[in-house]
Order: structure tokens, then sequence, then C-alpha cells
């Protein structure tokens, strides 16, 4: 394992700047608003021939949250039922952070001053026993820095003053971080892990999904739309396997992306995509399949990744004979460009078939890596041609001499034409469709293009 170290401290003092600055890549969400972190983000960093785990939290409550009316300063002033809850929720994944971390940085914002909050989180971190660095952001200018003495009453030895927009006081920071993990030299992962992509529209049930898979609550369930909007990263085993599990903030209607912060959740789910080998798009039993489902699986399909259709809620609707059969059909009449792709119905709530899932995974992965020698290939396409010549193209007969593999992931195949413009798109669509019955690839995407000889 990596050494791991965590980033914490109370909403909106610059957990996610600082974490963004000492990645190297702008992978946190970063908005002036409290409380916009609310997952645990994870990404490694490399410095100095060293690898280390950077665990970037939610804002963390020293105490629950208490009642509306409250004068307590780390309640975001929206201040709603749902917002207290979510507090809540953040709390239990800043301790989750604590306990799995070898390194704990905790941040306190110098604009703000010395709050009383932040010694009660500095308290609960002490108990921890973990070694902690205290460090205060938003020190832009000496001036600043100079103002600094009320957070020594802390009692700490060492005060890192640093502006992470500016990238000031960083590298100290990295330099007493490194000295305080566990000596892990760099190591390649021996075994790639499989890549899923948990996707879908917001409130369909992505991260219970995900916290059903690994076995606790890794990530913030809530029935409020949006609480996800970082795309999380979560390795875990399973069957002598390793997976990466890419939780994404859910894809909204173009129409009722506003805020900046919603723009970029949908960048962070596209890029997921972009980033699995295989996307899982949930979709809510209730709901049924919509039309923004049906543009979320066309964002699977061009970028060519497998694609599991996972059904979830299925506790929820009545149930015939032949209502899971028919809800498979009208899924496939809805995305023809799917048909392959495998349906299955789950409930995240009781674990029904959640693990069925992996199973899917397997088969869709082996069809998805799968190389078919040229020789094996053209033996089957000498046969396929027999039967089934082209039609004429501007009055010339049309040719296909061979056909060969050129990639995996998606399986891609090229065929050499004497005219390849007049290769007819129902000829390319039967072609496919028997090559998926001869080879096994009835499950993936396959990619074919014909190129002049």
């Amino acid at each position: 394992m990596k050494p791991i170290v965590a980033i914490v401290g109370r909403p909106n003092v610059g957990k996610s700047t600082l974490f963004n600055c000492l990645i190297g890549r702008r992978k946190a969400i970063v908005k002036d608003e409290p409380g916009v972190t609310r997952d645990l983000n994870y990404a490694d960093v490399i410095e100095r021939g060293m690898v280390f785990t950077l665990i970037d939290t939610g804002g963390f409550e020293p105490t629950p949250p208490r009642p509306m009316g409250t004068d307590f300063k780390s309640v975001p002033r929206k201040g709603g039922r749902g917002d207290l809850a979510i507090l809540a929720k953040v709390r239990e994944q800043a301790l989750l952070a604590i306990e799995e971390a070898d390194v704990i940085v905790f941040l306190m914002d110098a604009r703000d001053g010395f709050l009383p909050s932040d010694r009660d989180v500095a308290d609960i971190l002490r108990k921890s026993g973990k070694p902690i660095i205290y460090a205060v952001t938003k020190v832009d200018t000496s001036k600043q820095e100079q103002g600094l003495s009320d957070f020594f009453s802390l009692g700490m030895e060492n005060l890192f003053p640093l502006s992470a927009e500016q990238g000031r006081g960083v590298d100290e920071l990295l330099d007493k971080i490194i000295s305080l993990i566990p000596k892990t030299p760099l190591k390649e992962e021996k075994e790639e892990r499989i890549k899923l992509a948990v996707v879908g529209r917001p409130n369909v049930g992505k991260s219970s999904l995900v916290n059903r898979f690994l076995g606790y609550e890794r990530v913030v369930v809530s029935d409020i739309p949006g609480t996800t909007r970082d795309a999380i990263d979560t390795p875990f085993n399973y069957n002598k396997r390793n997976y990466l599990l890419i939780d994404t903030a859910g894809i909204r209607k173009k129409a009722r992306i506003g805020m900046t912060l919603e723009q970029y959740s949908v960048i962070s789910a596209v890029k997921s995509i972009e980033r699995c080998d295989i996307a899982l798009l949930i979709i809510d039993a209730a709901a049924g399949i919509t039309e923004q489902d049906e543009k979320i699986a066309g964002l699977i399909y061009e970028r060519g990744k497998g694609c599991i259709i996972v059904v979830n809620k299925w506790d929820l609707p009545k149930k015939e004979t032949n209502t899971a059969k028919e809800y498979a059909e009208r899924i496939k009449w809805k995305v023809k460009f799917l048909q392959f792709a495998p349906i299955i119905f789950v409930s995240a709530l009781t674990g029904q078939r959640v693990f069925k899932i992996l199973e899917f995974v397997e088969e869709v992965l082996t069809q998805l890596s799968k190389r078919i020698p040229t020789a094996q290939l053209n033996k089957f396409f000498n046969t396929f041609n027999k039967h089934h010549q082209p039609p004429l193209y501007k009055g010339k007969p049309l040719k296909v001499y061979y056909i060969t593999q050129t990639d995996i992931k998606p399986p891609t195949f090229v065929g050499f034409a004497n005219y390849p413009e007049g290769i007819h798109f129902s000829y390319e669509r039967f072609l496919i469709n028997q090559m998926r019955e001869v080879f096994g690839l009835d499950k993936v995407t396959i990619r074919f293009y014909f190129r002049k000889r």
C-alpha cells in the first residue's frame, strides 16, 4: 500500500485548492462556496522518488451539526435540512480519512483567523495518534504571515504558512510530508486494475451501488440529487481480481447546467467514461430509461467502451412473469446502438444480484481484449464472401480482399477493398453481426473500417 496523506479542515478553508496544487492538476472541484467537496477525493503524488496517496476530504465538522438557528460558524449559511444531513455524512468521511491516513495535514484559514472550531478539530486529530502537520493557507503576503500568532495557541512546534493559489510555501510543506511518510520505494503495479465507471443521471443510486461493492460507506449517499460532484476513484478486490471503481457525478441535461460547478461535474463524468474499460450505466427502475440515459449511452458507445446496463431499485416496481423481459426489450428498443450490452436488474439497497454485475464485467472484458489471428479471420471471411458478395458500385464489381484486426478495447478491424467508399452500411452491419456470432463478440462494440488496398 502507498502511504496515505489526508488534508483535513473546516469547510471552505482551501483544502481542494491545496490538493490540486500538490497533485499538479485540476482534479478536485474548487469553488468559493462552503461544502463543495463532499466525498473523499484520492490522487497519487510522485515527488523526489517517493509516492504517496493524497486524500482531499469534505469540510470536517468537529461535532454533529446543530439544529436550525445555531450560531455554529462552520454550518453553511443555506442551513437547509439536506445541508445539515450532508454535513453529518461529511464528518464521517473525514473520520474515515483520518483512520486510513499515515500523515494528516490540518489546514486552517488565515483570512478567518483562529476559530474555536479549529481547536475542536485539532483535539480530535491528536487523539488519532497520527503525525499531524499544521498549515495555514491563504497567506498571500508577508504581512499576513506576521498575524498568525493566534494559531500557535494550539501548542504545535511548527506552523506552515502557505498560499496554495500562488504556490507559496508548498515546497516546504512537501518536504515535511516526505519526512513523515513511511519510506516506500516507487513501484509499478504488477497487475492492472479493471476500471469501472459508474455513470448515470443524478440520484439513480450510483453511490449506493459503489458502497455495496465495497462493503462500507465510501461515497456520500443521499436522496438529494447531485450529492456526488467529483469523480471518485476507489480500488477494491473481488475473487482475486483487482478493480478500480470510478464513481462519477450525475450527468445532467445541458439545459439544467447553470452553475460552473455543475458544468465541471459533467466534464468530470465524461472524462471518467474516457478513462474506464467498462461503463456501468445505472438506470432507475421506477423512472425507466429516459432521453438523458440514451445520451449517456451514446457517450459510452462513441468512445468504444464496454457497457453493462444496470437497472437499479428493482425492488420497487410491481412484477409479473415477463416484467424483466419486457423492460429489457424496451431498453434495447430505445438504445438500438447498444443492442449487445448486457442488462442486469439489481437493488443496491438490498444487495440483490449486485455481484452478478462483476461476472458480466469479466465476460465483457474478455471480449474487449480478444485478438483474432489474421489467418482465422480470413478463413471465416472467405466463406462469408462466397455467399455474400457486396453489391456493385457505379456499375463495377466491389471486391473486399481480406480483413485484419488492428486493435482491442474495442475490437477493431480493417477490410481492404478496391472501392472502400462503395461499401454499403447494410453490408458492413451484416458482416459485423456474423463476426459477433462466429468469434463470440456478442457483448461489445465492434469497430470496422474499409480502406483502399
